[in-house]
């Protein structure tokens, strides 16, 4: 057969050099450098069709003898190391390009292209190195996995409130506001006994968020569930009820499956929105809820003295229990505004975060 000349194409980095050889199917390949040029032979379908086909460059600067190369169906890759870390100006020693050769642009970088990606490859093997040299959790398994039940739970648990709600609603209209309680309570007091276990986590460190916005949410929400709710059957039967429990259960469903992927790094993009912008207008409108069941209360536990403490008979009165109330009100309006800040910051620093990987 007719020895002929394939086409080369050519790229470069610091340390490397790229040849692709437009042979596909290549058989009975020789290639090796010796005197610093390279000499390639071998056999298989190229521009001229099924023939042998060769050549060899000389290289501009030294190059390191051991050459490695990987054919494929469609063509043959050949790796080639330089001697010294050094961009070079051309390929070849000679200053015309031989007619053969060309530049390969599906790999071509020009030289500050060329660094900038081998920065990156080291910032990224110092990111390894460092990480490795860190100890890893033994138990990191067992937190995600307890973590990921938890919330499931939560979830399961608040989208049966929320259905329920929500079914009822629709069938009983209006009617549905005066029995709430009874109806959800028992899931509730489960939900929310269990969610004590997020000011727990943080406190020993199984999630990086601050204790104290859990503190004030979950005893928050427990303060009007066991105290204003749990101990007066009179509220019990009014509409505010309804309106807590739903605006309730309306965040945590989207909240809860968020931190649920997360524990298996999932992220679904329209969850992550839902979780950090639909809480802006519930939450505030939820703790208006509750403020009107805790005014709502407040006459009641006067009249019935209930929880109110006594005092010694020569000052003639005992220490009621709705100036407590009284006081919860400006508490619970000061935790509104910390934990609306608290999550504001969060979603800034979220939304900030995606932002800049994205460009």
């Amino acid at each position: 057969m007719q020895a002929l000349t394939p086409h080369v194409y050519w790229a470069q980095r610091h340390g490397e050099i790229y040849l692709r050889v437009e042979i596909s199917d290549a058989q009975s390949l020789s290639i090796g450098v010796e005197e610093n040029i390279l000499h390639f032979k071998g056999q298989g379908h190229g521009a001229k069709g099924e023939n042998e086909y060769e050549f060899s460059l000389e290289f501009l600067k030294p190059v390191k003898p051991e050459v490695k190369h990987k054919s494929t169906q469609r063509q043959v890759n050949i790796t080639v190391k330089k001697q010294g870390h050094v961009w070079w100006d051309r390929l070849t020693k000679q200053e015309k390009k031989p007619l053969f050769l060309a530049p390969d642009f599906d790999r071509w970088l020009d030289e500050s292209d060329a660094e900038m990606e081998l920065r990156e490859k080291e910032e990224k093997i110092n990111k390894i190195n460092i990480e490795s040299r860190v100890r890893k959790d033994p138990f990191l398994g067992l937190k995600k996995g307890f973590l990921f039940m938890y919330n499931l739970v939560q979830f399961l648990g608040y989208s049966w409130i929320f259905v329920n709600m929500t079914v009822r609603l629709f069938i009983l209209g209006q009617d549905s506001f005066y029995d709430t309680f009874h109806t959800i309570a028992d899931v509730m007091y489960f939900c929310q006994m269990l969610a004590i276990m997020e000011v727990i986590n943080p406190a020993v460190g199984l999630v990086k968020t601050g204790v104290m916005p859990a503190f004030i949410q979950v005893m928050g929400r427990n303060f009007i569930l066991f105290v204003i709710f749990g101990t007066l059957e009179d509220m019990q039967n009014k509409p505010v009820v309804f309106f807590v429990f739903y605006l309730w259960s309306m965040i945590e469903i989207f909240r809860y499956p968020f931190y649920m992927l997360a524990c298996i790094d999932t992220e679904w993009k329209l969850l992550t929105w839902l979780r950090y912008t639909i809480w802006m207008p519930l939450y505030p409108l939820g703790v208006l809820a509750e403020a009107v069941a805790v005014i709502q209360s407040i006459p009641i536990f006067d009249e019935s003295k209930l929880l109110s403490i006594p005092l010694p008979k020569a000052i003639g009165f005992s220490l009621s229990f709705s100036y407590i109330l009284q006081l919860y009100l400006v508490i619970m309006f000061l935790g509104l505004f910390i934990n609306f800040r608290h999550l504001f910051k969060q979603r800034s620093r979220r939304f900030r975060t995606k932002k800049r990987k994205a460009n």
